[in-house]
């Protein structure tokens, strides 16, 4: 089996929490970045070797949290552990619009980094206060500004149904965010998961979620508005200018296996799915004593791999092509969910034209419901 062709690598540290996180994040404490990168070279050393990789990407937490000298000695560690495969390697770092500078994206450049993530979630400051995000609309146009001067290519995320969020609101913040010109754009309607304090807020009578309608409305729109700017909708969250897809998620997507490093971190390497501790603290501790970090393992099956390819694939707007797909599993689509894709085509929610199936726009608005009936 070949040895994966992409690589991620997991950086705890925040400011602070936003209300709506579940991530595996520290906040406050970048106090213990000298341990995190200390412990994070000892597991990387465990890969006996460098491993040259297609895709890179560094995500969080927010990785260019870290101090100057802390981030130089991160892009290093993965530029020694996970050089480039070919001459065309897509390297991502996930950044928050407030922690940014120009040095600090230049030094991001100059390592070979080719693609900024960047977690704005919305151009409106009074959103971005519920959101209890810490930086600003002017944050972020200075940031693209100066990632576009180091050559980088420019991704947004973006959040739509937050609290109070109306669709006319919604609509200036896509409106502004096409006038940065950005290569992609991801969009996430808000979640409310266990754990965190909206979940808590919204149980409490705090926090209201909007209603299924309007959240319809609002990613319809999103659709609409990003596919009439040239930006091709590929999955079911992201949208990208021509050759501007993030290939790094996509080799997820079409089911390929990748190393992966850092507190929460999940890998997948010769049909075992492997994640670290979420704690940072019982990752440190853990690697710090030269035991592994690994929380959950699971061997899949064949089946489960082919089943997992099915789901994946079938969140890419193109869909999954029967023959292709048979090839690279050693199932047929109709062996393993047959009747759920026939049900959801004569629902409307798939289209199945007999060699490729696919999601319609009424199965995007749903597409989480159908996934665990063909898992």
């Amino acid at each position: 089996m070949p040895a994966p062709r992409s690589a991620y690598l997991h950086v705890p540290f925040c400011r602070r929490r936003c209300g709506y996180c579940n991530f595996a994040v520290v906040a406050g404490r970048d106090d213990l970045a000298g341990r995190y990168l200390d412990a994070l070279a000892v597991e990387l050393s465990w890969l006996g070797g460098p491993q040259p990789v297609d895709t890179l990407y560094i995500g969080g937490g927010t990785p260019t949290r870290l101090a100057l000298p802390e981030l130089e000695r991160l892009l290093s560690l993965a530029a020694e552990w996970f050089p480039p495969a070919g001459a065309q390697r897509e390297w991502t770092v996930e950044a928050n619009p407030g922690d940014l500078t120009r040095q600090s994206v230049r030094l991001l450049a100059e390592h070979g980094v080719t693609r900024l993530s960047l977690g704005v979630q919305s151009l409106n400051a009074a959103k971005l206060s519920r959101l209890e995000r810490d930086h600003t609309p002017a944050d972020v146009r200075r940031v693209v500004e100066a990632a576009r001067g180091a050559g980088l290519s420019v991704a947004v995320d973006l959040i739509f149904a937050a609290p109070g969020e109306t669709l006319d609101a919604w609509r200036r913040d896509l409106s502004d965010t096409l006038a940065l010109a950005p290569d992609h754009v991801s969009t996430y309607g808000l979640t409310y998961e266990k754990g965190t304090s909206f979940w808590s807020r919204r149980h409490s009578g705090g926090l209201a979620e909007l209603d299924d309608e309007l959240q319809r409305s609002m990613y319809l729109d999103a659709i609409d508005r990003l596919n009439a700017a040239g930006l091709e909708h590929y999955e079911v969250s992201n949208f990208a200018l021509p050759d501007r897809r993030s290939r790094h998620n996509e080799a997820y997507w079409l089911g390929h296996e990748y190393h992966a490093a850092g507190p929460g971190a999940a890998r997948y390497s010769r049909g075992v799915r492997q994640t670290n501790h979420r704690s940072t603290f019982t990752w440190l501790r853990r690697v710090e004593a030269g035991s592994s970090p690994v929380a959950e393992s699971e061997e899949l099956s064949p089946e489960d791999r082919a089943r997992e390819r099915l789901v994946f694939g079938l969140r890419r707007l193109e869909g999954v092509d029967r023959r292709v797909f048979a090839d690279a599993s050693g199932y047929t689509v109709d062996a393993l969910a047959g009747d759920a894709v026939r049900r959801f085509a004569a629902e409307g929610l798939l289209d199945d034209d007999g060699r490729r199936v696919r999601l319609t726009r009424e199965g995007l608005l749903v597409s989480d419901a159908l996934w665990p009936e063909l898992l």
